[in-house]
């Protein structure tokens, strides 16, 4: 049998349910449906991770892009020492901090929006939200506003809160993927939504599962533009029938 027909044996079927490790098996080995797979599984988390950071949904995208690239190029070194998820979200957030500092944003800390004169600032912070017939335009305009608000918090806290309250990952999850320790994520979590309710008092956790929506259009999007880098870079090997 020739290496190519025993490599082609060697990759499994793919499904919703394979597991992470045979993924990253087959994605480090060249396999472009393998990574899409992987892809599609951790865009949504990827995604939140860098706007997060960047509070903005183009730099976040271009973000993720990028942080694909990087994490398929190492895949071969991953050792599973820590789970996927983490390591793909550290080489996000690495990534979007990078792109923030090199950008010289300021990230306005919600203590000082709190007393800003200027009248928008004000008015984003203090309105309350129109009441609408239907439940579902209410819903849309909260979590516009939930948006806008995690925006403000100083950036530590909003990366923690992302994770915790969006994503629902564990405080150790969310330790080990910020390489900080647990206590300084309780204690940025229990900031976080303290600053929050400050504005949004027992409506805080109404619509943070809709936070930065993820629509279709843009994982497609994501997907499209790593497997064409990949496909440039020579890292996309083997096309499946």
């Amino acid at each position: 049998m020739s290496i190519p027909a025993r490599a082609e044996q060697a990759r499994k079927p793919l499904s919703p349910t394979t597991p992470d490790e045979e993924l990253v098996r087959q994605a480090a080995a060249g396999d472009g449906a393998a990574c899409e797979a992987l892809m599609r599984r951790y865009n949504q988390r990827m995604f939140r991770t860098a706007r997060s950071i960047l509070k903005d949904d183009g730099e976040a995208e271009d973000a993720v892009q990028e942080a694909y690239l990087r994490a398929w190029r190492g895949l071969a070194g991953f050792r599973g020492q820590s789970r996927l998820s983490t390591w793909l979200i550290r080489i996000a957030a690495n990534e979007a901090l990078g792109r923030l500092r090199r950008s010289g944003a300021e990230v306005i800390p919600l203590e000082a929006a709190m007393i800003s004169p200027e009248p928008e600032v004000q008015s984003a912070l203090t309105d309350t939200v129109e009441r609408e017939p239907e439940q579902r335009a209410m819903r849309g305009q909260l979590r516009r506003l939930m948006e806008s608000r995690v925006d403000l918090l100083p950036e530590a806290y909003r990366v923690v809160f992302v994770l915790r309250a969006v994503e629902e990952m564990s405080v150790e999850e969310v330790a080990q993927a910020l390489q900080i320790p647990e206590a300084t994520v309780r204690t940025r979590f229990f900031r976080a939504r303290s600053l929050l309710r400050e504005g949004l008092a027992r409506e805080i956790d109404l619509s943070t599962a809709e936070l930065f929506a993820f629509d279709g259009a843009r994982c497609d999007r994501i997907v499209a533009r790593v497997l064409e880098q990949a496909a440039i870079e020579g890292l996309n090997r083997t096309v499946r029938p």
